[in-house]
């Protein structure tokens, strides 16, 4: 209890002894000229120190005036200072109705039949007062609720004062206080720690202790957290893992245009190769290494076709796929990943993915930014048909909890066929976009040198849009980026995605 306290606790403590019954807070405030809340703070810190007084928290409704209340006891009600400012000759309607308290004095008056309107005076519409004298009852009934007298006016007349405005019923919260089983008008503060000191000298035996509260939670302990997304990918990682893939190295954001899109047979003219759609970089501009009997074959199916394909027959130019970017997928680290598998004396059967940060020149909105995580998945191997891919992602998408799956025929310039996978969204009770898929076209495998027969298919979706619907996020700004509330990442509970 601070010094400031002491002295209103004491004298407290001392009205309590006086009384045989108890006292109300309020009662104590008025009568010391005090503050209520100064009152419930001695009250508070009297509870605090066990069982000196016991208190039971009431509460008392009582009437108020309204500030137009208080200025109606003061000068008087509308109506009355109408009669009051009519001269006997009478005064214009339009006259009166300037006057601030004109408009409800005038039809409060009227219906009193205190004053009377000649609508047919020469000189428009007049009013004349047809009493002399009279009762202001309702100044008189407010000033009894001023000195506390409400109790004499019956329930009626409050409230019409209340629908008036003038009056307003107050609650108010007050202790009803009484001695407590160790009360005493000397306050001797509790301890709250055992010390040697105490147990060596035998003090403690007359000391009081302060109970200890066992609901009081502790500290929570500063750790770091991990964001939704990052839960989200771990999740995503384990069940590739559990799959048997392997997880691809993605640590390269830029790319050279040759990677990202000549080498997956995607044209030059392609607008998705667009300033609008793509980042490029101005230092380093251009890309210089590349294997040169690859670069050659890729140059030829482009321009002339080969392998059963007729290309796009036009003239494809080393500058454009010389251009660094910012890679706009991860299956440009595919790409690169199938190339050097190609390059092995015998060909074996892969399964890799991967699961990091793209970029695309996007108008930022609710579901889209500039930057994103893609998810990937792909498999190579002899003789693989469309049928396994779709046993792949039902068994993929199982493991994340999604069991209802759609496919839908779609264009990739680099997979054909390709699909687009849809699932039932539960509680948007329809069908959502999921992911895309499909198997990579011969035109941009067999330029690799991968083996005739070898087929890989492969599947990609963004890992933002699952987080967002596990952890019922509307706007991904909310998710990623310099608006994101922290509080939202510490709060955010562990991902178990129900397989």
């Amino acid at each position: 209890i601070s010094m400031a306290d002491t002295g209103l606790v004491e004298t407290l403590l001392r009205r309590v002894e006086k009384v045989d019954g108890g006292l109300d807070s309020q009662d104590v405030a008025t009568s010391l000229g005090v503050d209520h809340q100064a009152i419930v703070g001695a009250v508070k810190s009297l509870l605090a120190l066990g069982d000196v007084i016991s208190a039971e928290q009431r509460s008392s409704k009582h009437w108020e005036l309204t500030g137009e209340g208080c200025e109606i006891a003061e000068q008087g009600s509308h109506e009355a200072r109408v009669v009051s400012s009519i001269p006997e000759e009478g005064m214009p309607q339009s006259q009166l109705m300037k006057l601030a308290f004109g408009k409800v004095g005038f039809s409060k008056a009227m219906s009193n039949k205190w004053i009377r309107l000649d609508k047919g005076h020469e000189g428009g519409p007049r009013i004349f007062k047809t009493v002399e004298h009279l009762e202001d009852l309702v100044r008189d009934k407010l000033l009894l609720v001023q000195k506390g007298q409400a109790s004499q006016l019956e329930e009626k007349e409050k409230n019409e004062l209340k629908k008036r405005k003038l009056l307003s019923e107050v609650t108010v919260k007050s202790y009803w206080i009484t001695k407590g089983s160790c009360f005493s008008t000397t306050i001797t503060k509790q301890e709250t720690e055992l010390t040697p000191e105490m147990i060596a000298s035998g003090s403690w035996k007359e000391k009081k202790f302060k109970p200890y509260n066992f609901e009081a939670l502790g500290v929570a302990p500063d750790c770091g957290h991990l964001h939704p997304l990052m839960k989200v990918r771990t999740q995503f990682r384990q069940i590739f893992l559990e799959m048997g893939f392997t997880e691809m190295p993605t640590n390269n954001f830029i790319e050279s245009s040759f990677w990202n899109f000549d080498s997956l047979f995607q044209p030059q003219q392609h607008p998705a190769r667009d300033q609008h759609d793509t980042f490029f970089l101005s230092d380093p501009a251009q890309a210089h290494e590349f294997p040169q009997d690859y670069l050659e074959r890729v140059r030829k199916v482009h321009s002339e076709g080969g392998f059963g394909s007729q290309g796009y027959k036009y003239d494809w130019k080393i500058e454009e796929a010389q251009k660094n970017i910012l890679r706009t997928h991860t299956t440009a680290v595919s790409a690169r990943m199938l190339y050097k598998l190609a390059q092995q004396e015998k060909f074996t059967p892969v399964k890799y993915f991967s699961i990091d940060r793209v970029f695309r020149n996007e108008t930022l909105d609710a579901t889209h930014l500039a930057e994103f995580h893609q998810i990937e998945g792909v498999v190579a191997d002899y003789g693989l048909t469309l049928g396994d891919l779709m046993g792949i992602l039902h068994q993929f998408f199982n493991k994340l909890g999604i069991t209802k799956l759609r496919f839908k025929p779609a264009y990739n310039p680099y997979t054909e066929p390709s699909m687009e996978v849809f699932s039932y969204h539960e509680g948007l009770k329809k069908w959502v976009e999921v992911g895309n898929s499909g198997m990579f076209r011969p035109e941009m495998l067999l330029p690799m040198g991968l083996p005739e027969g070898v087929t890989v298919i492969a599947w990609g979706l963004s890992l933002e849009r699952p987080t967002m619907i596990k952890y019922g996020i509307n706007n991904i700004r909310e998710l990623v980026g310099h608006k994101v509330n922290l509080q939202m990442v510490y709060d955010s509970p562990v991902c178990r995605l129900d397989s």
